[in-house]
């Protein structure tokens, strides 16, 4: 596990490098290699190479007006050939380290190092596009404010450990649980944050529902004891009336703390018309 200062050193570092910023040649140039890999890449190379060398030799004695063309053909074949895999190797095995290595820092930039889901940056800025989208094009979503019960518990009683490993439990519970154009991410502390686009709010209480029993179902076995919690849940639909995302997320925080009066392990939202048809949703507003 990285130390705090390691990590923002990493994100610094992922955030600051900019893929628009290179050449397109440079990013065509790459794709291509990683596509090939590297024995492939390393023929390609050194096909290139020879062909080059066997033109320039050519060129040359062109040039001069005199010389063997076929030695010199021979020369540069056998040259392009003994040395460009060598070099190419090395440079390509360099492309393949740096590509990963941007893999890593995209990772470590976008995603909680704890739960492995997206970090509140990162969602903030995705969700932050299919909020203007809907609100564009007039089509439903919903945000979901999650926040485990009682977790001060868990970490006094049996650990922090442990209290980690539960979050990473709860985390991967609320994400089976969703789609795959859902948005997961790590609010802060033991709050996860879930974006659901073309959602209508009855469709939201669903999920929250489903995600509140999937939570409560969870059990994690430690050192001969088993760990469980439960987690309220906030629901704000999209309205017409809010001004921005960061309003969306202020509604469902306090349909959170309405949760979390009512005692815990319970969905709460705050008052909306139902769009569909079907009986309302038994929920409790405040």
């Amino acid at each position: 596990m990285w130390s705090n200062r390691a990590l923002d050193s990493r994100i610094a570092m992922a955030t600051s490098f900019s893929p628009d910023s290179e050449p397109a040649w440079f990013r065509w140039m790459s794709r291509t290699v990683m596509r090939l890999g590297l024995l492939r890449s390393t023929v390609v190379t050194t096909f290139i190479v020879a062909v080059a060398a066997i033109a320039i030799s050519q060129l040359v004695i062109s040039v001069s007006g005199y010389g063997n063309r076929w030695v010199a053909v021979g020369s540069a074949t056998l040259c392009s050939v003994l040395l460009t895999p060598i070099i190419a190797s090395f440079i390509l095995r360099l492309v393949f380290a740096l590509d990963r290595a941007h893999q890593q820092l995209t990772v470590l930039a976008t995603h909680d190092d704890l739960t492995g889901v997206h970090n509140r940056r990162h969602f903030m800025t995705v969700v932050q596009r299919e909020w203007d989208r809907a609100r564009r094009y007039n089509t439903e979503a919903a945000l979901l404010l999650i926040d485990a019960d009682h977790f001060k518990r868990v970490n006094d009683n049996h650990g922090h450990l442990c209290g980690d490993e539960l979050l990473r439990c709860i985390a991967r519970a609320v994400g089976e649980s969703l789609r795959q154009a859902d948005v997961l991410a790590r609010f802060g502390g033991e709050e996860l944050i879930v974006f659901l686009p073309h959602t209508d709010p009855l469709g939201a209480l669903d999920v929250a529902e489903r995600i509140r029993e999937r939570v409560q179902a969870l059990s994690l076995p430690w050192k001969g004891e088993t760990v469980a919690t439960t987690v309220s849940i906030g629901v704000a639909p999209l309205r017409n009336e809010l001004p921005s995302l960061d309003w969306m997320i202020h509604e469902a925080d306090t349909a959170l703390y309405a949760a979390k009066s009512d005692g815990r392990n319970c969905v709460r939202t705050l008052p909306f018309e139902a769009s569909r048809s079907g009986g309302a949703f038994p929920v409790n507003s405040r």
